[in-house]
């Protein structure tokens, strides 16, 4: 059963089919699914969708149906995209530097954190710029739904996305950050400091007391104070949110991120739209 969350949409799908060179970026969990659209002539994003998916249900297994329902029920995602990139979201992944990297150890490398069997898939992007991997566990079974969808396409993990483009902005800040990207039932903590990734891994959450123990625990093995780290923010809350209500509590300095885009938007999608799907938008 599909649940919508939330949909926005700038343009009719007559209005996107009329674009000749359009790119469709999607994102995915076991419990959600977004996408959006750029007009690549003007560097504009034109739609911009979410869904959430039935907690009860998650698995890979009911993922691909939730996901086949889509395709079927919204004309945006039966148009023909020039390209198209994915990022799955699981905690299925690590990171390794580069001069450690072995590919003979990939199923290794995720297992220290999760349970890996012989027969998965583990698949690895080199992050040139941070000279480290980012190794994960793919859902083979979407990817190969969105083969028949969209033929050719490119695809990463959620957290190596993150990491990449985080550093590229925040590497040279003085004081520490730390990132969280909030998802329904999960999200990812990301901290950087001088110049360096500390930290990336994935929490569950069901309260707002889970959420802020998880991000206090990361902060106090690398030792950092409440009072001297940025707590930054992206993805589904808001400044109203008891999850953002909870840290600020216990965090000296926290913030929304900025919405900084090298793309226009049309004028429908809000600040706050920009901040939820911030990492959606910057996967182009």
């Amino acid at each position: 059963m599909i649940l919508k969350k939330k949909e926005k949409q700038t343009n009719n799908s007559l209005g996107l089919k009329a674009i000749n060179n359009k790119h469709i970026s999607i994102q995915f969990s076991l419990d959600g699914f977004s996408f959006c659209v750029f007009n690549k002539e003007n560097n504009t994003v034109v739609a911009l969708r979410s869904y959430s998916f039935e907690e009860s249900n998650n698995s890979p297994q009911r993922l691909i149906t939730n996901i086949s329902s889509l395709f079927k029920t919204c004309d945006a995602l039966k148009l023909n995209y020039n390209t198209v990139s994915v990022t799955h979201s699981n905690d299925l992944f690590a990171f390794v530097p580069k001069p450690l990297f072995n590919e003979k150890n990939l199923h290794r490398y995720v297992s220290f954190n999760n349970k890996v069997y012989r027969h998965d898939l583990v698949v690895y992007d080199l992050i040139e710029k941070e000279e480290m991997y980012s190794v994960f566990i793919p859902y083979v079974n979407i990817n190969n739904f969105f083969i028949d969808q969209f033929g050719s396409f490119n695809y990463k993990h959620i957290t190596a996305n993150a990491v990449e483009h985080l550093m590229s902005i925040y590497k040279y800040s003085l004081k520490p950050h730390v990132f969280v990207n909030v998802e329904r039932n999960h999200f990812q903590l990301i901290v950087i400091s001088e110049k360096k990734l500390l930290l990336c891994n994935s929490y569950p959450y069901k309260t707002k007391e889970d959420f802020l123990y998880y991000i206090l625990f990361a902060a106090e093995q690398l030792k950092l104070h409440p009072e001297t780290f940025e707590l930054v923010f992206m993805g589904a809350i808001d400044r109203n949110s008891p999850l953002f209500e909870i840290a600020y509590k216990y965090v000296k300095n926290v913030s929304m991120i900025e919405t900084r885009f090298t793309c226009e938007f049309n004028a429908d999608i809000t600040e706050s739209d920009k901040r939820e799907h911030y990492l959606l938008i910057n996967q182009n």
